[in-house]
């Protein structure tokens, strides 16, 4: 009776604990920590929509109509894109995101890009998570789904050295994400919005650029110097742009053309040739809206030795965008740019976004095993003993026979033969006559 009671309660604790491990396995939280991060597929789009619109209410607004704008745009060209990610091409990574899916729905997205062509640099343009997570059980589920995305692209892109992105200072949570994850401030980026009235008064000064040349791929050695010359040693180690990064493919013109016709957008650059030093001095590029629905865009690059080209470079890019439809123009300054923005500020530019540009290197540095503040004295010092004992050796006694004087006897049993190339000039000269020594 006693054996089988025994029996009786192995078995129904057996069962007890078979049945907590298929609530464990059905949990929330179980299923929680196994999140599944996929690619993007074409039954995603619609959710991800919902999602976009859901954070635009919570974090920047701006990113988000904008990746709105571009998940309308890829319902269109879905598998045309998904054919071209297939094979290595320039639009391989045009739509480079990546899922978090769990309890059957989406929780998160990140979409990253490649900032060079070599892709040894990319962009982490957008991380969204779902604002409606419940915390209950883990008040941090929105972090981790964040850093679960981030870590997946580290892992996965195996080409990416360097990894930047550009967050705005205000939006505190998602700066805490990715300071948690390894990104350190690069440097600080201000956005100006020049109204239409100033650039009317600009375009009304003849601007002094005598030798402003169109920009074409014969151009890119000019133009990589001239980058070179504009960009701090830091941000230009972590851009890692090289003179193919200057250049237009056929196909990249072929599908730049075509945006700007679906878009009603039009591209005009042009650069500033310094004739004696045979260098480009100043670079600007803009991005016109034909149709008035979006300001326009600015791109600019100006050598340090040559600031006085503000005005003149702005002033005629006033000039071109008199002749469209009435809108501002944006464009950016870094901090590391101080004569660019004290002429913005002197224009009366207003400021209308302030970001943080970041990075963060795939080289980590280890950890040491014991810090140096934890080391004893004892233990400095057994690293600073002698690897092995040292074994005794003989005197040389043959540089202390060199600097002894010349002996005066030349007696055979008591002499030394010290060979002539150790003896000065003129005892030489006395060794051939043997007779003057007595």
């Amino acid at each position: 009776m006693l054996l089988l009671a025994t029996v009786q309660e192995d078995l129904v604790a057996s069962v007890i604990g078979f049945m907590a491990s298929v609530f464990n396995m059905t949990s929330p939280l179980q299923e929680n920590a196994n999140n599944v991060i996929r690619p993007i597929q074409n039954s995603d789009l619609e959710a991800i929509e919902q999602l976009t619109k859901r954070a635009s209410n919570n974090d920047c607004q701006t990113c988000s109509v904008t990746l709105i704008r571009q998940l309308q745009q890829i319902r269109n060209w879905y598998w045309l894109l998904k054919f071209l990610s297939w094979f290595p091409n320039p639009y391989q990574y045009s739509f480079c995101v990546y899922i978090a899916q769990g309890f059957q729905q989406i929780l998160g997205l990140i979409k990253v890009a490649p900032f060079n062509r070599t892709r040894s640099t990319w962009r982490v343009e957008r991380v969204l998570v779902d604002v409606n997570i419940p915390q209950q059980e883990n008040p941090s589920a929105q972090q981790d789904i964040g850093s679960g995305l981030l870590r997946h692209c580290f892992e996965t892109i195996w080409e990416a050295r360097t990894w930047i992105l550009e967050v705005n200072i205000h939006h505190k949570t998602t700066l805490a994400l990715y300071r948690q994850n390894g990104f350190q401030p690069l440097a600080q980026m201000t956005y100006w919005a020049i109204a239409p009235q100033l650039l009317e008064k600009l375009s009304v000064r003849e601007p002094d650029l005598p030798n402003l040349l169109p920009v074409s791929n014969a151009d890119a050695q000019l133009l990589y110097q001239l980058d070179t010359w504009a960009t701090p040693p830091l941000v230009r180690q972590v851009f890692d742009r090289h003179i193919q990064d200057f250049k237009k493919g056929l196909l990249n013109g072929l599908v730049e053309y075509l945006q700007q016709w679906l878009h009603h957008t039009e591209l005009v650059s042009g650069y500033v040739f310094e004739p004696q030093r045979k260098a480009a001095i100043g670079y600007f590029r803009l991005k016109l809206c034909s149709n008035g629905n979006r300001p326009h865009e600015a791109e600019l690059t100006v050598h340090p030795a040559y600031t006085w080209l503000y005005p003149e470079l702005l002033s005629q890019m006033a000039r071109i965008v008199q002749s469209l439809p009435t809108q501002s123009l944006h464009l950016a300054s870094a901090d590391y740019q101080p004569e660019r923005e004290e002429y913005l500020e002197q224009l009366g530019a207003e400021r209308i976004e302030h970001t943080l540009l970041m990075s963060r290197s795939v080289w980590h540095k280890l950890r040491e095993a014991k810090p140096l503040e934890g080391l004893q004295l004892s233990e400095v010092l057994q690293g600073l003993q002698r690897a092995r004992t040292p074994i005794p050796s003989r005197i040389s006694w043959w540089h202390s026979l060199t600097n002894l004087p010349h002996p005066s006897t030349t007696d055979g049993a008591n002499s030394v033969s010290i060979p002539p190339r150790a003896l000065p000039q003129e005892v030489k000269q006395n060794s051939e006559s043997p007779e003057t020594w007595n």
